[in-house]
C-alpha cells in the first residue's frame, strides 16, 4: 500500500472543486466548514454552499482556478474535462473523486465526536465497510473517553510549564490516565474536581 494518513491544515487553504452536484457538494462542504477557500466549477451551487462563502464559477475559468488553487478536486462526470483538468494541475495536490488513484490525495470517510475526527481508509476496497466500521466505532466510543482527553489535554499543558523531558510527561500522564480517582470524578461527571485534583498532583512535583 503507497498511501500514508495524514492531516492538511485546511485553514485559508485554496480549494478548487470541478463539478457541482453530490460528491462535490460533500467535498466543498467538508473543506468549508475547516476554514478553506472553495470555489466550484459547475452550472448550480448549493444554497448551503452560498451561505458558507463558496464561489461557483463557469466551467470556461478552470484554467485560471487550477492556477490559483492550492488542491484541485475533480468530482464531474464529464470525463474530457476531468481528464483536462487533471493534467494542467501538474504537481498540484489532487483528489478526484472518479478515479481515486490518478489523484494524489484522497479524502476517505470521517466522522467527529466532540473533538475527535476519525478517518477510515479501506485502500479503496470497500467504501461499505468503511461506513460499517464508522458506525461500530461511533458506538464504543462513550462520553468517558471524550472527557477522559479533555482532563489529559489540561494535565499535558501543567506539565508542560514544569517538566521539559518528553518521556517523563508521558509517564505522568500516564498515572494521572490510571488514577481512581480521577477516573472516579469522571464517571461522576465532576471534572472541575478531577482539574483541581489533577493541579495538586502536579503542584507536588515543583
Amino acid at each position: 500500500m503507497d498511501w500514508t494518513s495524514l492531516y492538511l491544515k485546511t485553514s485559508d487553504l485554496k480549494v478548487f472543486i470541478l463539478g457541482t452536484g453530490e460528491v462535490a457538494t460533500r467535498r466543498a462542504n467538508k473543506f468549508l466548514d475547516h476554514g478553506a477557500n472553495v470555489r466550484l466549477a459547475g452550472k448550480n451551487l448549493d444554497s448551503e454552499l452560498e451561505s458558507k462563502g463558496a464561489i461557483l464559477c463557469s466551467t470556461e475559468e478552470v484554467d485560471e482556478l487550477v492556477e490559483w488553487c492550492d488542491l484541485v478536486v475533480i468530482a464531474s462526470g464529464d470525463e474530457k474535462l476531468c481528464e483536462y483538468v487533471s493534467q494542467i494541475s501538474g504537481s498540484k495536490l489532487i483528489n478526484r473523486a472518479d478515479y481515486p488513484y490518478k489523484g494524489n490525495i484522497i479524502v476517505p470517510t470521517s466522522f467527529n465526536i466532540a473533538d475527535i475526527e476519525i478517518s477510515i481508509f479501506t485502500n479503496g476496497k470497500s467504501p461499505l465497510m468503511a461506513r460499517q466500521l464508522r458506525k461500530k466505532i461511533q458506538s464504543i466510543i462513550t462520553e468517558e473517553d471524550i472527557l477522559e482527553i479533555e482532563l489529559q489535554d489540561y494535565a499535558r499543558v501543567q506539565l508542560k510549564n514544569i517538566i521539559k523531558d518528553q518521556k517523563e510527561r508521558r509517564d505522568y500522564l500516564y498515572q494521572i490516565f490510571e488514577d481512581e480517582k480521577i477516573n472516579a470524578f469522571i464517571e461522576k461527571r465532576e471534572i472541575d474536581l478531577a482539574k483541581q485534583y489533577i493541579d495538586n498532583l502536579i503542584r507536588g512535583l515543583k
